[in-house]
């Protein structure tokens, strides 16, 4: 999108969740500069270095939601996200994490630039992790953080990452800031922002292929693809890696 004139970009973002299909989106990242989006390490490191948060993330509750996505309080019912980072960097981001993980913080990794991932307690063990970790000293200049199950495998490839942090979380529940405050009726929020990608309670259980049928098919793999030259992968990996 391009801007003529302040946050114009945000009529974009409300045309992209009125239309269609793409109604059912949940969290929307916009730009008005020229990046490739298939590279999401970079479209979020752009993004990151361009948010000003206290104007440019907007959170929309008590919205309709894909019947497929489980994260909201009920069936067909969550809430979206958009942020925006337009014009020119705001700040810099940091690279390496060189501060102390504090108990019940186990394990931190890098995403990217401006993006860490943090391994905590389980959601049922300790639901107010994800409000305490973004009030640690260690995390002050870090703008975006994610808090997961397994931080290994949320940055093992962008798949992985974008599939454990949008899959796990709903904007209006689970997207926590420093300090976030009232004004103008619109929440003005202080990074770091923490998403809790944890899985909660009340998800379900991942779904893996039986033993029975892996078997089967690899078996007959061959048959099913006579002429060859296409590899067989691991199902319950899913190509995330």
């Amino acid at each position: 999108m391009r801007e003529r004139y302040g946050c114009e970009a945000m009529q974009s973002a409300f045309r992209i969740l009125g239309e269609g299909q793409l109604s059912l989106t949940k969290f929307l990242l916009l730009t008005d500069q020229p990046i490739d989006l298939k590279n999401f390490k970079q479209t979020l490191e752009h993004v990151l270095s361009r948010c000003r948060f206290a104007t440019d993330l907007y959170v929309f509750g008590s919205l309709s939601m894909d019947t497929l996505d489980y994260s909201g309080p009920a069936v067909n019912k969550g809430s979206k996200g958009v942020m925006l980072g337009l014009g020119q960097p705001v700040r810099k981001l940091p690279r390496d994490f060189s501060g102390e993980l504090q108990p019940p913080f186990q394990k931190v990794r890098v995403f990217c630039p401006g993006c860490l991932v943090v391994q905590g307690p389980k959601f049922a063990d300790d639901r107010n992790a994800a409000a305490a970790l973004a009030k640690l000293p260690a995390m002050k200049d870090w703008p975006l953080i994610v808090l997961v199950d397994d931080a290994d495998q949320a940055v093992r490839s962008s798949v992985n990452f974008l599939w454990t942090t949008f899959t796990r979380f709903e904007p209006a529940a689970d997207i926590h800031a420093n300090q976030t405050e009232l004004i103008a009726h619109q929440p003005s929020y202080t990074p770091p922002i923490v998403i809790d990608s944890r899985m909660k309670p009340n998800y379900p259980d991942e779904l893996f292929c039986d033993p029975d049928t892996a078997a089967l098919v690899s078996r007959r793999w061959s048959e099913y693809f006579p002429e060859g030259h296409i590899e067989m992968g691991d199902s319950d990996r899913g190509h995330l890696d």
